[in-house]
């Protein structure tokens, strides 16, 4: 197939407004991914892959990659004005929180979702394949798509690694010598009542610092994560390519509805409990 060109991210109209929160933008984008799940889908049960068809098929993948780039075009644009944020994002479910890296999906997730999805394929189309029969999905990976992916994962996670170290080396600089020496100043002002305004300026310095050094892994991340999207398509034909885009695009609407649901029980039935208890919150 033809190589996808690594396209930079362009202003579109999905772009987050000056004054729209990341939230408003998120729920946007997330109405889009399905717009672009049901395309998929039609692109998918419409193709015949004995004839050519990738005139078709190429400018939906190239849309929907476009549609992810400006996902993080957005979320960097707001990593800059607050990091800290991005590391607990109030847009995603409790259950997406619990297995998120580094401010999002671990790289290597895509392709672990890419060998579950062949395997899937691969039983549904067995008897196919025994027969000499082509599938052209991802059932159908041929031995040098196979050997680039492994690859493409070996590197992946000797990436994570790095940047996984450097999140923990970003961690412990919070009980550094400088940090030690700050705390116990200001507990001592505060102790003997004194007034601090030189110390508040030195702790928003040394707190500033440390975000900045968070945003820059959150940069890096992001970075990655779609490095690995884009190397995962290039990968495929274009039809694997879509087959691909519908898992993906599925486990990440699917686990955000479960995950949405299963707060919405939770707070119920913390409501029903505290009417019940008699406990009520001003």
């Amino acid at each position: 197939m033809p190589v996808l060109p690594k396209i930079m991210a362009q202003p579109t109209p999905a772009d987050t407004p000056p004054r729209e929160t990341f939230n408003k933008f998120f729920e946007r984008w997330i109405c889009e991914q399905n717009s672009y799940l049901e395309q998929l889908v039609t692109a998918a049960n419409n193709h015949n892959h004995q004839n050519d068809d990738d005139a078709v098929l190429l400018p939906l993948i190239d849309r929907v990659v476009r549609h992810y780039e400006n996902y993080y075009q957005a979320k960097s644009d707001w990593e800059r004005r607050d990091a800290i944020s991005m590391f607990t994002p109030t847009w995603r479910s409790k259950l997406e929180d619990a297995f998120l890296w580094i401010g999002g999906w671990r790289p290597t997730l895509a392709i672990h979702l890419l060998y579950s999805k062949s395997g899937i394929q691969l039983e549904a189309k067995i008897g196919d394949l025994m027969r000499g029969l082509t599938t052209g999905d991802l059932g159908d990976l041929a031995p040098n798509q196979i050997k680039r992916i492994d690859d493409l994962q070996k590197k992946t996670i000797h990436e994570e690694r790095v940047l996984t170290e450097k999140l923990a080396k970003q961690q412990e600089s919070m009980a550094d010598r400088s940090m030690v020496e700050l705390s116990s100043a200001v507990s001592e002002m505060i102790r003997n009542e004194s007034s601090g305004g030189e110390d508040d300026e030195k702790v928003e310095s040394a707190l500033d610092s440390k975000e900045d050094g968070m945003e820059e892994l959150l940069h890096m991340a992001d970075d990655l994560r779609l490095e690995t999207l884009q190397a995962v398509i290039a990968i495929l034909t274009p039809i694997q390519a879509v087959h691909f885009l519908i898992a993906a695009a599925e486990l990440h609407l699917r686990l955000h509805e479960w995950g949405e649901k299963r707060d919405m029980n939770t707070v119920s039935a913390s409501g029903a409990l505290n009417h019940a208890t008699g406990l009520h919150v001003s």
